[in-house]
Formats: structure tokens, sequence, C-alpha cells
């Protein structure tokens, strides 16, 4: 007997609704087309097939290195018909770090995306005896001394022609599969050394997506997600997987930086993003407001104050609006807030899970007010994702949320958050020391996290244990939570606070300079660069007003005492980025430390 959720979900739903779209993929013109059940049964179980031709046995691994795309889940699910484990690669990452998980997986097979991908992948393969075939998904040219690789189409072809009894090999597999089973390694962005792959069995995804199933309970089969995120990230991987099993048609975006197009294109109800993405709508909805004329920006604020009322004084409560106050609300939603959620691409909102980072409670409530349910939430890789989220009702809303069934979290030393439950991970793979150090005595997963729980059983982020600091007057410091302030503003694009060990809070700031430079030419600065801006008196001036505001109902000794302004972002290539966008601090300190050193002289 199949236990295993993910393992024949596709032929499931082939079965019973063989028409129904599954997917929306955008073609090499960006053009958007439904790919149904039947398809993805198909193409799954093909390459499945071809999986197993190419010597692929269970408990074997499996690589992704590629951006969003329809195969992506097929390979997925070709592996779990194998009993294979998936392994996601970020589509953004270096040869040597392709080379690192390759090789610590033992991966067999690689499926990269593009050019690319097949160019870092190649270079990975010399120093990874293990790999034994590159496919490459999109239609492009090999190499001519390739000998080892092949494209999607090829893959498939394999696939097709396989005799009969490769697919009853494949179909035994399905069969024989077990709760215990290894279904992925994810691994871990590593901002503090390299990375580690969580082993997630097949019995941690179905008490996932049960758990997913009695929480989100107002998701329904006539919901649209959109795949935004990418796939290898658990927050996306996990909640894709919740839409698939609840046969919620899965858009699925291929490049992030697309999405103010896409986003208005397949116009999702239900949609997960990590909080920047919600701030930088945040900030383009206020700078509209404030540019309206005074009549119609006053019917704004009185639109929010409305929603603000009904959707955070009453609904979040549980509690049914006075019929003067529901009826003001949906006048003012007929005639301000679809508008504003049509502008951004949102018609028919339902809920917008939102991880991955802290998200101020002030994004949140405005949010709320206008009708778009921001469900914030808080997981990570170890935990098959969500450990908490909003519930519809009787939230709070500078909390993470309340726990899903079936997991427990409690706050240990150092206030650190610990978490038990079937959703925990196996361990790391291939390294039993850094398991171990992971868990508690009596089997408590170590978050790594502070905060704290409040009576309602409500859970409160501080920061990251290995990020709080304590200044040399004794003070101990949250950056995460001065970060996440700054990171409302529109001239802020980047922060990295600084003070351990020192006498004051300062910062790293990179600006937005696309909103600077329209501030620069209103204000008549002359400036023919970005680091002109950065250095620019007035420019430091005006960033310091805004600074102090943002950060006034902080105590004295955590606000920002003096800032440098960089001309250029932090990124991932010069190693100060991981690839789910976290600052690594300890790079950050090396590469910036003349900059940092002049601030505390």
């Amino acid at each position: 007997m199949i236990d295993n959720i993910l393992t024949l979900l596709p032929a499931r739903h082939a079965a019973e609704h063989p028409d129904k779209a599954a997917l929306a993929a955008q073609d090499e013109q960006d053009r958007w087309y439904d790919i149904s059940w039947r398809e993805f049964e198909a193409d799954t179980l093909t390459a499945a097939t071809a999986l197993a031709v190419l010597g692929v046995t269970p408990g074997a691994c499996v690589a992704t290195f590629s951006a969003n795309r329809p195969e992506n889940l097929f390979t997925d699910y070709a592996c779990y018909r194998n009993r294979a484990v998936s392994v996601s690669i970020y589509a953004t990452s270096s040869a040597d770090q392709v080379a690192y998980i390759v090789n610590d997986s033992q991966s067999v097979i690689l499926f990269a995306g593009n050019a690319t991908q097949y160019n870092y992948a190649r270079q990975a393969q010399k120093s990874c005896p293990c790999l034994k075939h590159i496919v490459v998904i999109k239609p492009i040219e090999l190499d001519a001394d390739d000998t080892t690789s092949m494209l999607w189409s090829d893959f498939m072809k394999i696939g097709r022609e396989a005799d009969g009894s490769v697919r009853t090999l494949v179909e035994t597999r399905a069969r024989e599969a077990t709760p215990n089973d290894i279904a992925t390694l994810v691994y871990t962005s590593g901002t503090t050394g390299e990375p580690k792959g969580a082993m997630l069995t097949h019995s941690n995804y179905d008490y996932a997506l049960e758990a997913h199933r009695v929480r989100l309970d107002m998701l329904t089969p006539d919901d649209v997600s959109m795949a935004f995120l990418p796939l290898c990230h658990i927050f996306e991987k996990g909640f894709t997987y919740v839409c698939l099993m609840l046969g919620i048609k899965v858009a699925v975006n291929r490049d992030p930086r697309a999405i103010q197009d896409t986003i208005k294109e397949v116009r999702p109800t239900c949609m997960c993003a990590v909080p920047r993405f919600w701030e930088k709508v945040y900030t383009a909805v206020n700078e509209k407001i404030a540019s309206m004329s005074p009549v119609a920006r006053n019917m704004v604020h009185l639109a929010l104050k409305v929603g603000h009322k009904r959707n955070i004084e009453y609904k979040r409560r549980g509690l049914k609006a006075p019929w003067w106050l529901e009826k003001s609300y949906r006048f003012f939603d007929r005639r301000v807030f679809s508008m504003l959620r049509g502008a951004i691409g949102i018609d028919r909102p339902n809920i917008f899970p939102t991880a991955g980072a802290p998200v101020s409670a002030e994004i949140v409530e405005f949010f709320h007010s206008t009708g778009l349910f921001l469900m914030t939430g808080y997981g990570l890789s170890e935990t098959t994702a969500t450990v908490t989220c909003f519930p519809m009702k009787d939230y709070e809303l500078a909390s993470v949320g309340t726990t899903i069934p079936w997991v427990q979290v409690k706050i240990g030393d150092n206030s650190e958050v610990l978490v038990k439950g079937p959703t925990i991970m196996k361990g790391y793979f291939n390294k039993p020391e850094a398991t171990a150090e992971a868990f508690t005595d009596d089997g408590w997963f170590r978050t790594g996290d502070a905060g704290y729980i409040d009576g309602q059983g409500a859970l409160f982020l501080t920061d990251r244990i290995k990020d709080l600091f304590k200044t040399s007057n004794g003070k101990y410091i949250a950056p995460q939570a001065i970060e996440t302030r700054l990171g409302l503003d529109k001239f802020i694009e980047q922060v990295a606070v600084i003070g351990d060990s020192r006498k004051f809070v300062s910062a790293l700031i990179v600006p937005s300079y696309a909103a600077l430079r329209e501030w620069a030419d209103a204000e008549k600065i002359p400036y023919t660069s970005d680091a002109d801006l950065a250095a620019d008196p007035q420019v430091h001036a005006m960033m310091e007003q805004r600074i102090e505001s943002l950060l006034k109902e902080l105590a004295s000794y955590e606000k920002i005492k003096r800032f440098t302004l960089l001309p250029h972002e932090f990124s991932m290539d010069n190693g100060e980025l991981t690839n789910t966008l976290k600052i690594k601090r300890r790079v950050i300190s090396e590469h910036y430390a003349r900059e940092i050193e002049a601030m505390y002289r």
C-alpha cells in the first residue's frame, strides 16, 4: 500500500480529472499555456522511465540546477516514482557551489536549465566523478567534445522508447516506496559555513502536507497559485506541493525579475513571497498615494481607516462588523481597494503566505486593511517549511503565527526557538556531527532563532542567535529588527547593521539608486555616478533624517549613530549574499573593513 502522498500524486489527479490544468508555463516567447494533469502524469512517467534506463536506483540522488520550469516538477515526481532523491541547486549558484553539492550528495544525473547552467555544470563535472549525465532542459547546442550530456528532448525519447520491462520496474519501485524513504535533500543557504543537505523523508512531507490541508482550509481547486520564488527554496517547494495536492493550478514563473508583468498576466489568488516583495509593493503604493490630488489622497486615507477598523479590529478577532462599518467597507472596497489590488495584479485575493525573513507589522497591517491577507509564517529547510503561520482569526500582527498541526514549539536556552514533530528532518546528509549539534539531548531541533511565545501561543521572533551582538557598553542588539525597519524606506535597498563589541551601532547602507537619482534631480543636485550620490552631503543629510524617523521608537543604544552609503549592492558573486539573498555578515565585515573602521574613528 502506498502511504506517500508525493509518489503517485500526478497519477491520482490524472485519473480523477485528466483535462484540468495542473500547471501554467511560459514558452520561449513568454506566452502562457496550460499543462493538464494527463500531460503532467505522462511526462512524469516518461521521465521516471528515462531515469531508470540511465541507471538511477532507489536512494540515488538526482540534481536539478535550473530556474523555475515545469520540468523541475516532472523530474521531482520522476525521482519519487523511482524512490530516488531529488536535490535542488539554486539557478544562481557558481560552478564551485554546484560541484560541492553534487559531490556531497553524490548525484548521478544533473538537469541544467539553460546554456549558462550547462556551462557551470560542465565545469563542475570535472571534479565530480559521480556525475554521469547532464540533461539540458532548454534547447541549446552542446559542446562538441561532450559525450555525457543530452537535451531534454533526447532524455524524454529514451523514456518513450524504453522496453516495457523498465516501466514495470518503475511501477514496482513506486509500490515498494515507504514513508522512511528520503524524498529530497534541501541544502541550507550557508550564511555561516558550507551548505548542509537536510534529509526530508516522504513521511516528513506527508505530515507537512496534511497539516497544511487542515490549516489552509480556505484554499480550493478553483484557486490559482504563482510559483514565484525558486522551486529549490523549501518555502516555494512546500507551498507548490500543497497546491498540487489540492488540485490548484500552479503558474510557473521562470524569471523573478519579470514578476511585475507575470503577476498581472496570471492574476493569482495565492502566492508565497518573501517580505522584500511586499516591501517594494508597499513603497510603490505609498508613492502613488502621495502623488494623488488632495481629494483623492484623503479618500484613500479614509478608506484605509475603514479597512483597518473592519479587517483588523473586527474580522481579525472573529467578530461581525457593525452594519454601517460593513457598508462603508464594501463601498471603499469597490472604489479604492479593488483598483489597488488590480494594479498589483491580484483581483481575487485569497491568501499570500509570507516568510523567509522578518516582516514589518506595519506592512502586514496595511495590506490586511486593503483586503490582502498576508499569511505571515515561519519555517526552515530542516522543518519541511512551515512551523508556524497566521490562523485566519486571532492572529497577532507582529508574530509569525501559531504552530501548525502535529508541530510543537518551545523556548530553550538563550531564548532559542526549539521545534519537535514529524516534519523535522532525518538529519544532515553525510554530516553526523552537524546532525548531533542540531538537536538537544531530548530530541528538540535547534532552529538558531531567538524568540518568545505569548499567552495565546503566538510565536514572536527577535533575531538569529548568531546575528545577535553586544556593544562594548554591554547592550544586546538585534540587527535584523533594525534592518527590517530601515527596509521600509523607499530610498533604502540593502542594509547591514554593525556594532559587535563597538561603542555604538552603525550601518552599511545600499540606497535604492533609482529613487535617489529621481530625488537628486528634483533637488538639482549635480552628479555623474551613483558614487557621487553616495558621497554627497545633501544626500547624506536627507538619509540621516529618514533613518532617525524610522528608528525613533527604538532605545537610544539601538539607534544608528553613523552610516556609510555604498555605491554598489551586496552581491552573490562577491559571496556577500546567500542564494536566498540573506547577507553574510562575516563576509561583509571583511569586505568593508575600511569603511567600518572609518565610522568608529
